[in-house]
């Protein structure tokens, strides 16, 4: 007798199996043409012999192990894999494994590649000073943008969670990275201009500096240079020929300007009214289109105004003024005597402009602000969707328990973000040590060697004038083995989370 793969079935007649009653040791049912037996039934007359299994009906012989293309496996053969696999295996190897190949042997080769010359060039890598400001460039940006950029991306996602309007936050952070490199340089080239009327930067410090100190400044002003000129200079200052005595109107007339370069609240120039006991005197803009009278105030000329005074007696300032709008100064209670009437250096001074953004000392913070810039929105996107992740409850525990915010962020969050904090973390690295573009653009050409990063200097070396390909090849293979160990922690990553 032999029992059915899914089990005894009950039988469709008999009014005790119908109630539910078990049939006795001996009853057997058939159905649908196969006979059961009750589990009850010994096992002599459940097997037909002693010690031996119950046959099962698998309705009929078992079938081979199916096999496809001579293989054990189900699926198709290795053959059929390594047709498909073989275009990309032709194109990687046609793509990154000659060319790695080659650039190793090239880089043991002269600048004509054809003196072999060993290790010479990643000799001349280490000892060119120009080669090591590039290696330090590389190290400070290692060192500061992947780490900005992460704590950057960490503090939009977190705070986009906290505001009502997250996701025109996130396109607005994120729209960065839809522009290329290319151009986003050429953005931050204009932003880091130096004319605060051309350069955004610098537009919002001079901006922010007037609010609190004065820049009005006369810079190129100067007397005439010939000897009937009132005035000369001396050591950067302006002061007067002869000795002026109270009650007569000292004349400073300065040129080296244009007229609508003047302030706003210029006014004509007028001669002091003459006080008895006062040192006065005007200080203008000695210029009239198409004439006018040298060393004498015309109608249409402009006082300066706000220009120090100082009046000096046995080379000590005795008292300081300023002149009004219309460029007249007056010095009230000063002791009778001989005064040298000096307008000091401070009044032609450049007045501040800014920032000097793309200047050597700064060039490379600068660009690495436009990296920070292009590369935030995408941190903050990844470190989003791990915050999305973290189980809400954990949270929710901490704050019961009477945690703050920032312990909270400090104890719970960040560990939890840790693996996703390390992706961006590693990627950003990789990206600042392939930076090219950014720097290519935004540096002027006179500060570039002080700008100059490695992948640039390979193109530069190789390409750029240069000529010296073989040099450019160490750079390249340098350049390969310091982002080696960072994709071998994102592989070594990837693997363990397939694990």
């Amino acid at each position: 007798m032999t029992e059915r793969l899914d089990g005894p079935q009950t039988p469709r007649g008999g009014d005790d199996v119908a109630r539910g009653a078990s049939p006795g040791p001996d009853e057997t049912t058939e159905t649908k043409g196969e006979v059961t037996t009750h589990p009850a039934l010994d096992d002599d007359v459940a097997t037909g012999e002693s010690g031996a299994l119950p046959q099962l009906a698998t309705g009929g012989p078992a079938s081979p192990k199916a096999r496809y293309g001579g293989s054990g496996n189900l699926g198709p053969a290795p053959k059929v894999a390594v047709f498909f696999l073989l275009p990309a295996v032709v194109l990687l190897g046609a793509w990154v494994v000659y060319p790695i190949v080659y650039s190793i042997i090239r880089s043991l080769y002269d600048a004509n590649g054809g003196t072999f010359v060993g290790a010479d060039n990643y000799a001349a890598i280490f000892s060119d000073s120009g080669t090591l400001t590039t290696i330090r460039n590389n190290l400070i940006w290692v060192v500061l943008a992947p780490s900005l950029v992460t704590a950057l991306g960490l503090i939009f996602a977190v705070l986009t969670e906290r505001i009502r309007w997250a996701t025109a936050f996130k396109l607005v952070v994120f729209m960065p990275m839809a522009v290329s490199l290319l151009a986003s340089g050429v953005i931050f080239r204009l932003v880091y201009e130096q004319d605060p009327d051309k350069g955004v930067a610098n537009a919002v410090i001079t901006s922010v500096h007037d609010l609190f100190a004065s820049s009005s400044g006369y810079p190129g002003a100067r007397p005439r240079e010939n000897d009937q000129a009132p005035a000369l200079v001396d050591k950067g200052a302006v002061v007067t020929r002869q000795a002026a005595q109270a009650g007569q109107p000292v004349l400073i007339p300065l040129v080296g300007m244009k007229p609508e370069a003047l302030p706003s609240g210029a006014a004509a120039a007028r001669s002091a009214p003459e006080a008895p006991g006062e040192l006065s005197g005007t200080v203008w803009l000695d210029f009239t289109p198409g004439g006018g009278t040298a060393n004498k105030i015309d109608g249409n000329e402009k006082g300066l105004p706000e220009v120090t005074v100082e009046a000096v007696s046995g080379g000590a300032v005795k008292a300081t003024t300023t002149t009004a709008a219309d460029g007249s100064f007056h010095f009230t209670g000063l002791p009778q005597g001989s005064y040298q009437v000096r307008l000091p250096q401070s009044n032609f001074t450049q007045p501040f402009s800014g920032v000097t953004w793309l200047g050597p000392t700064l060039i490379t913070p600068a660009i690495i602000g436009a990296f920070i810039w292009v590369w935030a929105g995408f941190a903050m996107v990844l470190i989003a969707a791990g915050l999305s992740a973290i189980p809400r409850d954990a949270l929710e525990a901490a704050r019961i328990d009477g945690a703050t915010e920032w312990q909270v962020f400090r104890s719970i969050t960040i560990p939890l973000l840790s693996p996703v904090l390390l992706v961006v973390l590693v990627t950003m690295i990789i990206n600042t040590l392939k930076v090219f573009d950014l720097v290519f653009v935004i540096a002027p050409g006179s500060v570039q060697p002080q700008a100059n990063v490695i992948a640039l200097e390979m193109w530069r070396v190789s390409f750029g004038g240069g000529g010296n390909q073989g040099l450019g090849s160490a750079l390249a293979i340098f350049l390969l083995v310091l982002v080696l160990p960072f994709m071998a922690i994102n592989i070594r990553r990837f693997r363990r989370e397939q694990a």
